[in-house]
């Protein structure tokens, strides 16, 4: 392959949330079908070091890697797309960029030099953007700059791929992605936003080598070639994204333009290996047509904003494809479920899913709609949060421990069945902090667990504080929850089940994380099988009344 590592920034103009992610995900998935070693990284504007600490309402969900980095949820997009990893290095924040200089500012690397945006932090921005190419096998390593070009958090970024592109001429790409509005009242695109978008970074001194024009319309050629001719770019570097009814479509309509054979050429890369996306297309495939359909309800307490479980959603899609189903996903916020409504919210669907979160709001609301499924029979899946709270809920309706709770929402409860991590005790700060990353987990045979992953041991990612009090593990296993994996090192339990009930199954680390479009993540699909068999025997189950 390429001897020398290249480097594509994906910049975004005009407004924020137009898929940078997606498509930055999408080219490297274009390029990895061509045979090349891809990797992707996100630069986020923000001061945060990083978003462990964010609320979701104003991030979305955090994203954990292999090594335990709390990231943005974009890094779930190129894994979920490129079926390889991510690290922390994937992910950089301006707090970390500042960090990182302060730090050697204070041990006095810098020999008493005035630090300056210029050049301090945009070194260091060009630092961790080279990290991946330097340390790793890569031929191409994708950057996506967070926000809008104009920003003022995103001025260093500008300026570091001003100077890299000036630097490294030949191994330097910037993809600006922009907006072609349709106006209905004048019935015809407009591109002076995409103009005034690229004005703006040619004042930053970085001239766009490839334009991604999202659009609602399909652009005329005339469209095309003023955008090409206002903006300084080729008429084939006008790249059409429109709008698509899923986001796992959006490297197919990449292809369709040529969007990777533009990179490659304007990279001066030679290839003669065309794209191989027919594992893609079959998931495709499957995805579009499926043979079944069931509604699953996700109880959370962020169900307001989705992209708070955005990983989850996509576990399901792959799940479904897996199962040739559609998965119809039922939002349900916690707080508004109770014992005099749980019934006419749950009693419909055909399985249930409580989500991770933290705190003490909606908890009530998990652990009734957990005592539904359970008592029901309702398939059940339970991640992180989720699994403590089926914990709690028979704790108190089977072991009859009233009180039983977490030690994170009653600190002093007389039956403390989740606790504090014995090496959390001693911690104050809460950035980055908690028990982060893989781990380890035994499975215990002939468990439903066990069958659906197909082997002995597993490693799974975690975040977490609080964990099952194993002083009361003889208890629960007696009255028949089981713990179905544990940790080999600390004894911690992974896993229960009820084997008791048709599926019944709750995880304290978070499988969604792993799930991809080539390898759904296991659980996720036995789950969506068990609530795919329950649909089936509830039907039939009605004809027999009817």
């Amino acid at each position: 392959m390429n001897q020398t590592t290249k480097y594509v920034f994906v910049t975004g103009g005009v407004t924020s949330s137009l898929g940078k992610g997606i498509i930055s995900a999408s080219l490297a998935k274009l390029l990895q079908s061509r045979g090349f070693r891809v990797t992707i990284q996100k630069l986020d504007p923000y001061i945060n070091v990083d978003p462990g600490t964010l609320n979701p309402y104003e991030h979305g969900e955090c994203f954990v890697t292999e090594d335990g980095a709390e990231t943005d949820l974009d890094l779930g997009h190129y894994e979920r797309f490129l079926n390889v990893s991510t690290s922390q290095a994937n992910n950089v924040t301006t707090g970390r960029i500042y960090q990182s200089v302060i730090n050697k500012e204070r041990k006095g690397e810098y020999l008493g030099k005035t630090v300056q945006i210029v050049p301090h932090i945009t070194d260091e921005i060009k630092r961790c953007v080279q990290i991946l190419g330097s340390k790793s096998d890569f031929d191409v390593v994708i950057t996506e700059i967070g926000g809008t070009v104009g920003d003022i958090e995103s001025l260093p970024y500008i300026e570091a791929v001003r100077q890299m592109k000036w630097e490294k001429p030949n191994d330097v790409l910037v993809v600006h992605l922009t907006l072609i509005p349709y106006l209905s009242a004048a019935g015809e695109l407009k591109t002076k936003p995409t103009q005034h978008s690229v004005k703006q970074l040619l004042e930053f001194g970085v001239q766009p080598d490839i334009l991604v024009c999202r659009t609602e319309h399909e652009l005329t050629p005339s469209v095309r070639t003023k955008v090409a001719r206002f903006c300084n770019v080729k008429l084939n570097a006008v790249i059409q994204s429109i709008d698509a009814s899923t986001i796992y479509d959006v490297p197919l309509l990449m292809l369709e333009e040529k969007f990777d054979e533009v990179v490659l050429e304007k990279l001066g890369i030679k290839t003669k290996k065309k794209p191989d996306l027919k594992k893609w297309m079959q998931f495709l495939d499957r995805h579009k047509n499926p043979k079944h359909e069931v509604r699953i309800g996700l109880v959370g307490k962020y169900v307001e904003l989705k992209d708070s479980y955005k990983s989850i959603a996509e576990a399901f899609i792959h799940a479904g494809a897996e199962n040739e189903v559609k998965v119809n996903i039922e939002w349900i916020h916690s707080e508004s479920l109770n014992d005099r409504n749980v019934g006419e919210l749950l009693g419909s669907l055909d399985g249930l899913l409580v989500a991770p979160g933290f705190g003490s709001r909606g908890i009530d609301g998990k652990i009734e709609a957990i005592q539904f499924a359970r008592e029901k029979n309702l398939p059940f899946f339970g991640i992180c949060l989720g699994m403590q709270c089926a914990v709690i809920e028979f704790a108190r309706n089977v072991l009859e421990l009233p009180e039983a709770h977490s030690t994170e929402i009653k600190e002093y409860t007389p039956d403390p069945v989740i606790s504090l991590m014995a090496e959390q005790k001693s911690i104050t700060n809460l950035g980055g902090t908690m028990r982060l990353g893989s781990y380890h987990c035994d499975l215990k045979k002939g468990s439903k667990a066990q069958k659906a992953y197909g082997k002995m041991d597993i490693e799974e990612r975690h975040r977490h504080r609080f964990e099952f009090n194993n002083d009361y593990l003889e208890k629960f296993e007696a009255a028949g929850m089981v713990a179905t994996g544990m940790n080999p090192d600390s004894g911690l339990v992974e896993i229960v089940e009820v084997p008791a009930n048709d599926y019944f199954v709750a995880a304290q680390f978070h499988p969604e994380y792993k799930s991809t479009v080539a390898e759904p993540h296991p659980l996720f699909t036995s789950f969506v099988k068990a609530t795919r068999t329950y649909a089936k025997s509830k039907k039939r189950a009605e004809v027999q009344e009817a």
